[in-house]
This record gives structure tokens, sequence and C-alpha cells, in this order.
């Protein structure tokens, strides 16, 4: 099979009943004998046939080639009907408007590697080590407390607000190529409204995905090279976090998990690096239900967004990539919609600080 454009893409569903046969291949025989069987059935004198039932198609569209170097954090902001994004090595947070398509671009400091919507207006954003608000108008950021202070080669990765208003976010050691880096360096901390900080655990080599069950009683979250998805009980009073678990081992052709989001049916679905797809997974079941593949390999994270939350934005990397790899996938470092997905996500938590 060829490379896949943004118009053309693979998906199966239900993955742990698919077995080893080719998907369209497979499926589509199984459908035309079944169509044949339905339609040579003789229906009783007055009764009229009904179509058969077919599942809502899949739209993979790249609305923005925005030729991230890694871009990552994506959150829908519906007061303006807008998807934040940034790219972390260009210290970008980007603002996209889905109505007009055009794009605002805020320069920082240091690398920034997630964003979040803030109560009172705004954003916050982790900037370098530095938990940071962020003045869209004044394209400025203030300091709200600093992490790792004891090393230098740090900084955030992923973040995300918890329901009760906390800004959750992990470190990394500095990355000498995509996903090469000096390991165990990073930690967990979360932002209080407050602006206490609280420090989880230390050990981690990539903080990634993060997200909350719908009954806000468990935490999820990635360490990439881990190749986890892992839950732990959460208490939203005090935002504790306590026994620890893996709910989720990536499989190889899955490659490296990335960024991760929750629907309105409990389900999770994660960014796969390097893998080209997000996958959709029951954390109570550990089953990968759903595989989508995009056309671009350095899939990086997903968020609900648009019309009620019907639509998925997912973001992408071209760092790593060379001249082939990029001819092969023009879109690389862009943002992608899919849409008839038949499931919708929940709007994101704001910071309360």
């Amino acid at each position: 099979m060829g490379p896949l454009t943004s118009n053309q893409l693979v998906v199966r569903e239900k993955d742990e009943d698919a077995g080893n046969f080719d998907h369209h291949q497979g499926r589509a025989g199984e459908r035309e004998k079944a169509l044949e069987s339905y339609l040579r059935f003789p229906l009783p004198h007055g009764f009229l046939r009904s179509p058969p039932m077919t599942m809502s198609s899949i739209k993979i569209e790249c609305v923005l080639r925005e030729n991230c170097r890694c871009g990552e954090s994506p959150v829908w902001e519906e007061a303006s009907k807008s998807l934040l994004f940034v790219d972390i090595p260009a210290k970008k947070v980007c603002r996209w408007d889905s109505l007009s398509k055009q794009v605002q671009r805020v320069i920082v400091d240091a690398p920034v590697s997630s964003v979040a919507l803030r109560q009172s207006g705004d954003y916050v954003a982790t900037v370098g080590t530095n938990f940071c608000a962020l003045n869209w108008e004044n394209q400025s950021t203030l300091v709200l407390a600093t992490v790792d202070k004891d090393k230098k080669n740090n900084r955030f990765n992923d973040g995300k607000v918890d329901p009760a208003g906390r800004y959750f976010a992990g470190t990394m050691a500095e990355e000498t190529a995509p996903a090469v880096l000096e390991r165990h360096q990073g930690s967990l901390y979360s932002l209080f409204p407050n602006h206490h900080v609280e420090k989880y655990f230390d050990q981690v080599d990539i903080s990634n995905g993060l997200d909350w069950s719908l009954d806000h009683k468990i935490f999820y979250y990635i360490d990439s090279l881990s190749y986890s998805v892992d839950a732990f009980d959460y208490d939203l009073q005090t935002g504790k976090i306590s026994n620890r678990r893996s709910v989720y081992k990536l499989e190889r052709e899955e490659q490296i998990p990335d960024g991760m989001c929750i629907d309105v049916e409990g389900k999770l679905w994660v960014a796969c690096y390097n893998g080209g797809r997000v996958i959709r997974l029951d954390p109570e079941t550990g089953k990968r239900l759903q595989t989508v593949k995009l056309p671009v390999d350095k899939t990086t994270s997903c968020c609900f967004g648009g019309k009620d939350y019907s639509e998925m934005y997912v973001t992408s990397a071209r760092d790593g990539l060379d001249s082939e790899d990029l001819l092969r996938q023009p879109e690389a470092g862009g943002i992608f919609k899919i849409t008839g997905l038949g499931v919708k996500g929940i709007p994101p938590h704001p910071y309360a600080g």
C-alpha cells in the first residue's frame, strides 16, 4: 500500500475480534455475502425491505499545514471556536480559528510543551521548567512556579488540568534526538490553584499523556518509554494519587505512546508517536477497540473539539524525518481533524488559579 493522504485512511473497528485477515478484503467479502443473502431471502407479501445499516464513515483531513517541528498539547477553546496547540522546540503557542481558518502565534523564551485554559481568562502554559500564565493580547508570560531547579537539562513535557482545576505536568531531560535522552530524569508535578506545587514521583523518562476517568476516581498517565498506559486511584479533593498499575501495554507496531484524551464513554484515545495512528482503548478490559491510521508517522497528541466535541484533532511532528520521509508524508507537522468517529469527547477543564 502506498503512502496515505489525508483523504484516505485505514480503520479497524473492534480490533480484539479482527483476527489476522486483511481488514478491507475480509470484511468487504463478508459484507458482500451477507448482502447477497439478505437480498435473496424472500419477504412476506406487503413487507418492505430496509437498506442494510452501514458504519459511519471516518474522514481525516489536514486542516492546518503548520509544519510543526513537534506539535503537541491540542486544546479546544469553545468560546473562540479555536484549537490551541504548541510547537515545543519552535517555542510557539498557536491558536487556530476554526471559522476564519487563521492562525495566531505567540513566541515564548523557552521550549513550550503544553497549554491550558484559565478560569480567569487567557491561558497557562509549561515553558522550560516553569508553570506560566500566558497573556495572549500582550504576548507575554508570567512565571507562577518553577520545578527541577537542580536539573538544568530538564524541561516540562505534556500537561493537562484536572477536574478540580489543578495543572498537572511532567518533566524530562532535553532530547539529543527525538525520543533519545538521558533516562529517569523527569518527575510528575501539579500546580494547585494557590500556586503550590506538588511533586508526585520521579524517575520518569518522558512524562506524557494524562487524563481522568469520568467519575474523577482514576488518573491515567503515560511515561512514554514504559510503552504502557497506567492508572492510579485518584482523590479529587486532595489531588493525591496511589495504587499505580498498567491498563494497556502497547504492541510493537503501535510504537511509542504519546498524548492521550478520554471520550464520553470513558474510553481512552492514545496518539502513537512513530506509529502514525491513534488507538482507542478500554481501560477496564485492557483491550484495544479501534485503530485509526493517519497519513503521517509522528502523531503526537489528540483532543476532542468542534461541534459538540464530536471532532478529534491530532497534532504531529516533523523533527527526525529525512527528506525522503517528508516526500512520503508532506503533511507531517500538520494538524489533523478526524470526523465520523461516532463518539464525543468532553470539554477541557480550566486552571482555577
